[in-house]
C-alpha cells in the first residue's frame, strides 16, 4: 500500500475560515451597530385610536356575552351566507 501526499504547502489551509473569523472579530470590536426601530406617525395614531376604542369594544363584547348567555342573541343567517358565499366560490 502506497500513501501519496499532494500539495504539502496547503497545511496552513486546514481551517480556511480562521482568517474570516479573525477579520469579523476585529470588525465587531471597532464598531458595534445597534438595532433601531422607528414608528411612523400613522402607526402611532393607530395605536392611540385602538386604545381609545378599547373601552367601547369591551362594552360591546360584554353586551354580546350577556345576550348570548340569556338566549336573546339572534344570528342573521342571510349575513352569514353573504360572507361565506365568496369564500366558497374561491375554494
Amino acid at each position: 500500500m502506497e500513501l501519496k501526499i499532494n500539495e504539502t504547502n496547503r497545511i496552513g489551509a486546514a481551517n480556511p475560515y480562521q482568517k474570516q473569523n479573525e477579520i469579523r472579530s476585529t470588525d465587531s470590536k471597532i464598531a458595534k451597530k445597534k438595532d433601531e426601530v422607528q414608528i411612523s406617525a400613522a402607526a402611532k395614531e393607530m395605536l392611540s385610536t385602538s386604545k381609545l376604542n378599547e373601552a367601547d369594544r369591551s362594552q360591546h363584547i360584554e353586551g354580546l356575552k350577556q345576550s348570548v348567555s340569556s338566549g336573546t342573541y339572534h344570528v342573521d343567517a342571510g349575513k352569514i351566507a353573504e360572507k361565506l358565499l365568496p369564500y366558497l366560490r374561491d375554494n
